[in-house]
């Protein structure tokens, strides 16, 4: 099912995100690019403050739906912060800003969102062509197992 929402600049605006938990991070599990990306935060992030939910879950697919994203294609990624979900470039530059040593990266928020989100645009629209996709949901490595918060085998949580 297609997201009834248009493309418009407006639809990507951080927005309210009720009931979900602070500090998740909804990423494409089969999407190689998005697999790293988990890993790059979960390096820095040594206090496990950021849980992750993919896409593809029961749990993930709901939250996508929430925010019209597709899930079947999904066109961004998100976070949810202190009650606020964040989409493309700004979910991205919001996480780097909690991350050890990263914090220089909120001088990309002075670049124009438009310009910002066109790149991301440019990269999501080709991610599984440059980088790669699995055809499944690969089993995490341990330290993002523990902090998926719709683990495999784990069932819908609803």
């Amino acid at each position: 099912m297609k997201p009834c929402f248009s493309d418009a600049p407006s639809r990507w605006l951080p927005q309210a995100a009720p009931g979900w938990e602070d500090r998740l991070i909804l990423f494409d599990g089969v999407c190689v690019l998005c697999a790293s990306w988990t890993r790059f935060i979960i390096q820095r992030d040594k206090a496990g403050r950021f849980r992750f939910i993919s896409i593809q879950s029961p749990q993930g697919r709901r939250l996508a739906e929430m925010f019209g994203i597709d899930p079947d294609d999904p066109q961004t990624n998100a976070v949810i912060l202190d009650g606020v979900a964040y989409f493309k470039s700004d979910a991205a530059l919001m996480v780097m800003r909690h991350l050890r040593g990263m914090r220089w990266t909120q001088a990309l928020t002075l670049v124009p969102r438009g310009l910002r989100n066109r790149l991301y645009d440019l990269i999501a629209r080709n991610r599984y062509a440059w980088f790669g996709r699995d055809e499944a949901c690969l089993m995490p490595m341990p330290e993002l197992a523990a902090r998926l918060l719709d683990r495999p085998g784990q069932g819908d949580a609803s």
